[in-house]
C-alpha cells in the first residue's frame, strides 16, 4: 500500500524554455528534469505548454426566488464534437489587463458586462487546473447574489465579437440540466454541484 503521508516531489529544473506561438495565447515548449518519486532526478524531457490567461466563472444566484442566470454564446472549442457548439455557461472572463489581478473585481466586471447584472455579494466556490496536463489556466469559481427577477436579453461587447443570451433558470431546471448533459462544460458543472450541496447554507445567509 503506498504512503499517501510522504512528501511529495518539488524539485523542477528548467533547463531551456522555448516561444512556439504568440498571439492572444501562447504556446512554449519547456525542456526540464524533474524530481521523481523513488529519489533523484528525471531525464531531461519537454513538454508543450498552452499559456493562458487566469480565467473568473461567476453562478448567478437569486436566493430568494431560488434562481440562476445562465448564458449562451458559440464556442469553437466544441465545434465538431457536438450538435450544437452554443454552450450553456457561466457568467466568466479572463484576467487579460495590465494591473489585473483580483478575481472578485473581474466577477463584477462580466456580471454587468455579459449579463446585465450586478452582484451584491460573492462567494467563493473554488479554485482549479482544468487542464494542467498542457495549460498554465488557472479558474477562480464564485457564486454571485443577485436579483434575477429582470434577467434576461441579449448582451456581450462589439469589441469582443461577443453575442450573449442570457436566460434565467430555476434551480432544480439548471442542476437537471447537468444531469442529462445539456450543460456540458466544467465550470458550469463544478459550480451547480457546489450550489446543490451548499444551497441551504446560503439561502438561510443571503436571504
Amino acid at each position: 500500500m503506498t504512503d499517501i503521508t510522504k512528501a511529495k516531489p518539488s524539485a523542477v529544473e528548467i533547463v531551456k524554455r522555448e516561444n512556439g506561438y504568440q498571439g492572444f495565447y501562447q504556446l512554449d515548449r519547456v525542456f526540464l528534469r524533474h524530481e521523481l518519486f523513488a529519489g533523484g532526478m528525471s531525464r531531461e524531457i519537454s513538454r508543450e505548454v498552452f499559456v493562458r490567461h487566469d480565467a473568473v466563472c461567476v453562478l448567478p444566484y437569486d436566493p430568494v426566488r431560488d434562481e440562476v442566470v445562465l448564458i449562451e454564446q458559440f464556442r469553437v472549442g466544441a465545434l465538431g464534437k457536438i450538435d450544437n457548439p452554443w454552450l450553456i455557461e457561466l457568467v466568466a472572463g479572463l484576467i487579460d489587463k495590465e494591473g489585473e489581478d483580483d478575481p472578485e473585481d473581474i466577477a463584477h466586471r462580466e456580471g454587468e458586462e455579459e449579463a446585465g447584472l450586478t452582484f451584491s455579494a460573492l462567494w467563493p466556490i473554488t479554485r482549479y487546473f482544468p487542464s494542467p496536463g498542457g495549460s498554465t489556466e488557472f479558474v477562480h469559481v464564485f457564486l454571485g447574489r443577485c436579483d434575477s427577477s429582470n434577467a434576461g436579453g441579449l448582451h456581450g461587447l462589439d469589441e469582443e465579437a461577443e453575442d450573449i443570451r442570457v436566460t434565467k433558470w430555476a434551480y432544480e431546471d439548471a442542476l437537471q440540466a447537468v444531469r442529462d448533459g445539456r450543460i456540458s462544460n466544467a465550470a458550469s458543472i463544478i459550480a451547480l454541484q457546489w450550489l446543490a450541496l451548499n444551497r441551504a447554507e446560503v439561502r438561510g445567509l443571503w436571504q
